[in-house]
């Protein structure tokens, strides 16, 4: 599946992001990739109410830095579902929840002159370990994300251009909860000409995603032992 955002587009944030992210108020999300190593210790995790969708809607704004270019977007959502019972607890580790790719749009480049486009694909996904903090780690699958910029600098950022990328961020149970990443390190390739950032291997990622029950708002997304 894939979304292509033309207007000054992030990609993550993360963010996913993107997380990709991006990274995506709003965007509690996992791929389907293997979620990052946890401890072997790792306690239990419950995810509720199984079953239910969510919307993971970005709160503020997301940026995704690369080099000395630095992308900003306003907009971005996600989609998932919590697996239902009993996949949605994990008595040694963390619970995974497939997402939509996030969708970056009102963008903006940190380079006079340039509008970004972003396009993303593929199985994304959001895992939840319970602890203090309440970790969350959204995956990106490979090539996942790919940012182009044109104008006065045409570059083209691809991200977790290796494989499957995990960015990692923290849970916050709430009303609504949400899912913060915060200088999130995110590996990418940069192509192009003058003004692109082609020496850039890594970019850093921050976004804050408010998350809602779909199924039933009056409800919430809780992640527990």
């Amino acid at each position: 599946m894939s979304r292509t955002r033309t207007a000054a587009a992030l990609g993550l944030a993360a963010a996913g992001v993107l997380s990709v992210a991006s990274a995506t108020s709003t965007a509690s999300a996992s791929a389907s990739a293997a979620p990052s190593p946890r401890s072997a210790a790792a306690g239990s995790t419950t995810v509720t109410p199984a079953g239910h969708a969510f919307t993971a809607a970005l709160s503020g704004k997301a940026t995704l830095k690369a080099g000395s270019v630095t992308v900003t977007c306003s907009v971005s959502v996600a989609t998932g579902t919590v697996p239902a019972a009993p996949g949605n607890h994990n008595p040694a580790g963390p619970v995974s929840s497939p997402i939509t790719p996030p969708t970056y749009s009102s963008c903006t480049a940190s380079i006079p002159g340039v509008t970004p486009t972003v396009t993303t694909s593929g199985a994304w996904s959001v895992s939840m370990q319970h602890g203090s903090p309440i970790t969350a780690v959204m995956t990106v699958p490979a090539g996942g994300l790919v940012l182009k910029t044109t104008g006065l600098a045409n570059c083209t950022v691809t991200t977790a251009p290796s494989g499957p990328a995990n960015v990692s961020g923290t849970w916050t149970n709430g009303a609504p909860p949400s899912l913060t990443f915060t200088n999130a390190t995110v590996p990418v390739s940069v192509t192009g000409g003058f003004g692109c950032p082609t020496s850039a291997t890594t970019s850093t990622f921050n976004a804050v995603y408010k998350v809602t029950d779909t199924t039933d708002p009056a409800q919430q997304i809780t992640v527990a032992p």
